[in-house]
């Protein structure tokens, strides 16, 4: 370790010297993830207006949202988790020069997606019973269970579309990740305009407008990836058309490999969804806050895993290119990338958390239980806002960490280790909330607090430099 360190600083003087840049520098890596960055956004935003429009409904709609979105989202954490990891394939792949492999790696995933939908389905009933555990109002309920079903039996178009994105970012092509995403959203939220309120010709369909606009919206954006992935661009290059065949030797490495993402996720996922549970579970008012807040989470972290698909492309790379240089340095380029955005959504929350908590105010047409519910839960919910200010900072070391360790094929270690952080944080929520009974801005402290420490522990392991056991001793110039 201490050999490939000397030779990393005698490679980064010697490109001062010259003036050369650097592959992994800040360039590199806004070229990757911005594009990233504003697709994420894009199905954020989806999920977002989704809400959005449901509070003008009331708070149970809005709330029922959130839970059955989260519960849809933990489901299929699994199978998109283990399909993710073929974007490192692809750009390990990629780096050490060999294209016809990409295409051939990537369509093992698209027939495994396929393969997931039946498995997925199978667990709907499993979503229902702990929707039954949580004690929820009536109202809530019946919503929940309607968003649920709906996505759930449209997880075929979930799977695919999910996996679509994996070989542009793979191959660092990811403006087209980017367009699809838009495309998307825009037809999205036209949908939720006509389905969610009734307006024009459609009937009123409340939430499960909203989940047939977000359906809709998803089949539109993956016909768009797809479209670009056989055209004639990418046929030449990758020979796209040509590489259909089943390949059991990938399919085995991307299980091999994307098994632990996939747990990782699923435990990450599971624990987040526990933790909204809770919440919900502490009665309406922190219900309320608590959606308001996670809401807006979403929106501020879900651009950062842009972020982390590009670490783990840019570092996959480099590793498949044996630079682990050029692989180190894209992860510290990626962290300055991370900060400067977590600085802009922090001013946000500082300093306008009354703003984005009206924003989801039901209408004055709404029931007055409904105004009543929402207006109790606002100082919390403004709280809340304020204090995530750590959290979204906290977030930017995870994303990027995990992105990179990821990217270099040390998949094992960050499941375990960002399972055991997001179960001991629920834990300590349900501790704090349900054993101690502390308010609700209490036990948000808590869980942020605890939070807080968990990127010291993935630091120390890029540090370590164990992830270079998969890179050549020496490192090649950049």
């Amino acid at each position: 370790m201490i050999e490939s360190d000397v030779e990393e600083r005698r490679i980064e003087r010697s490109l001062r010297s010259k003036k050369i840049r650097k592959n992994g520098d800040i360039r590199d890596v806004v070229v990757v993830a911005l594009p990233m960055l504003l697709s994420m956004s894009f199905d954020t935003l989806m999920t977002f207006v989704d809400r959005l429009f449901l509070s003008k409904l009331g708070p149970a709609e809005m709330n029922a949202s959130l839970g059955a979105g989260g519960m849809q989202l933990m489901m299929m954490t699994f199978f998109t988790g283990v399909l993710s990891y073929s974007t490192a394939m692809v750009a390990q792949r990629f780096g050490a020069g060999k294209k016809h492999e990409c295409a051939g790696v990537f369509m093992q995933a698209v027939y495994l997606a396929i393969a997931c939908f039946p498995l997925l389905c199978l667990t709907i009933p499993l979503g229902h019973f702990i929707f039954d555990l949580q004690g929820l109002d009536r109202d809530q309920l019946g919503f929940q269970k309607t968003y649920f079903d709906i996505l759930m039996l449209g997880g075929i178009v979930n799977l695919v579309r999910n996996v679509a994105p994996c070989f542009f970012s793979g191959i660092g092509k990811t403006k087209v990740v980017m367009k699809a995403a838009f495309c998307g959203m825009i037809v999205n939220i036209v949908c939720n305009y006509f389905l969610i309120f009734g307006n024009g010709p459609f009937p009123q369909l409340g939430v499960a407008g909203a989940a047939y606009g977000t359906l809709i919206g998803n089949v539109f954006s993956a016909a768009y990836l797809y479209i670009a992935y056989f055209s004639k661009r990418y046929r030449e290059s990758y020979g796209t058309a040509r590489n259909l065949n089943f390949n059991m030797a990938y399919t085995k490495e991307l299980l091999r490999r994307g098994l632990p993402s996939g747990a990782e996720m699923f435990l990450n996922m599971t624990a987040f969804q526990s933790m909204i549970l809770l919440f919900h579970g502490l009665g309406s008012v922190e219900a309320t806050a608590a959606s308001v807040m996670f809401n807006w989470d979403m929106v501020a972290y879900v651009p950062l895993m842009g972020l982390e698909v590009a670490s783990t492309s840019l570092v996959g790379r480099y590793v498949g290119a044996k630079n682990a240089a050029a692989a180190t340095r894209s992860t510290y380029s990626g962290l300055k990338v991370g900060w400067a955005y977590s600085l802009v959504i922090g001013i946000l929350l500082i300093f306008l958390p009354g703003v984005l908590t009206d924003i989801f105010r039901p209408e004055a047409s709404a029931s007055a239980e409904a105004v009543a519910m929402f207006d109790a839960a606002r100082p919390l919910s403004i709280f809340m806002l304020r204090f995530a200010t750590l959290y979204i900072f906290v977030e930017v070391f995870m994303v990027i960490y995990c992105g990179a360790l990821r990217g270099a094929g040390d998949t094992v270690w960050v499941m375990i280790a960002c399972a055991l952080m997001n179960w001991f944080n629920t834990v300590a929520l349900y501790v704090a909330a349900y054993v101690l009974h502390v308010p609700g801005h209490c036990a948000w402290i808590i869980v942020v607090v605890v939070y807080s420490t968990a990127p010291l522990i993935f630091f120390y392991r890029w540090k370590s430099g164990k992830w270079r056991r998969h890179v050549l001793d020496k490192p090649k110039s950049c």
